[in-house]
């Protein structure tokens, strides 16, 4: 068994901001702007959060009436990947762990400063190959998976946006949104000074790894070490 660390959620450098996390370690998951034509008519301003609040509360207010790229989406349990040639989730396999973190900064407080944190996870149910189905199991996949955002695309799109898309689908009673996110990360530069979001020396011994987990590149935990991953998420 294994497991992967993604960053995914709104960050500086897509959308422009970071998501809230509050003091009682709950937070808001908020999707990146969608950038091509898409069905999706979930909007930040109609979008209510779980605070009972529009999403929109907590981005600039160019984005209020700007479509999400919800992906990925915990209704269903799917995550898309439009890049299969490339891909590491390629590797994943039924029952392995996908971990999602994301940029998250504290709402109203001042003195703390943003970070990443896990906000869910996926077991693995399935891992969709779009480029090695035929079509009419395209069609089958894109009925099973018609939450997803790259299958939302597609239907303004065309077909050809399948081409290189991977969809991890989640098993539904081993995936979740966390209820309270789960600090990851601590200050920490590179070789030439620039401020990184690091893994936090608390994380090290759990992940088996440390270093730099700023970009949104999937990170695999050793097959060592996913039991202690799966303690600190609760997975059964």
């Amino acid at each position: 068994m294994k497991a992967m660390l993604l960053r995914v959620g709104i960050d500086t450098g897509s959308g422009g901001t970071l998501g809230p996390i509050f003091k009682d370690g709950s937070f808001e998951y908020i999707p990146i702007p969608e950038g091509y034509l898409s069905e999706e008519d979930k909007t930040y301003g109609n979008t209510i959060g779980r605070k009972g609040l529009p999403l929109s509360t907590y981005v600039f207010k160019s984005l209020k009436d700007v479509g999400m790229h919800f992906d990925p989406e915990f209704k269903t349990y799917t995550y898309g990947d439009p890049t299969s040639k490339r891909s590491s989730l390629l590797r994943l396999q039924k029952n392995d762990l996908l971990v999602f973190y994301a940029g998250l900064k504290p709402y109203n407080q001042k003195k703390e400063e943003a970070a990443l944190y896990i906000i869910g996870y996926f077991t693995v149910k399935e891992v969709i190959d779009f480029n090695l189905l035929s079509t009419e199991e395209r069609e089958k996949y894109c009925k099973r998976c018609k939450n997803n955002a790259h299958i939302k695309r597609m239907e303004i799109l065309g077909e050809e946006h399948l081409d290189d898309l991977v969809i991890i689908m989640g098993q539904k009673n081993g995936s979740k949104l966390l209820d309270k996110a789960i600090k990851i990360s601590e200050k920490g530069s590179d070789s030439i000074g620039r401020n990184l979001h690091v893994v936090s020396k608390k994380m090290r011994p759990i992940f088996g790894f440390e270093g730099s987990i700023q970009r949104s590149r999937p990170r695999e935990v050793k097959e060592e070490y996913v039991d202690k991953l799966k303690n600190l998420l609760f997975v059964e």
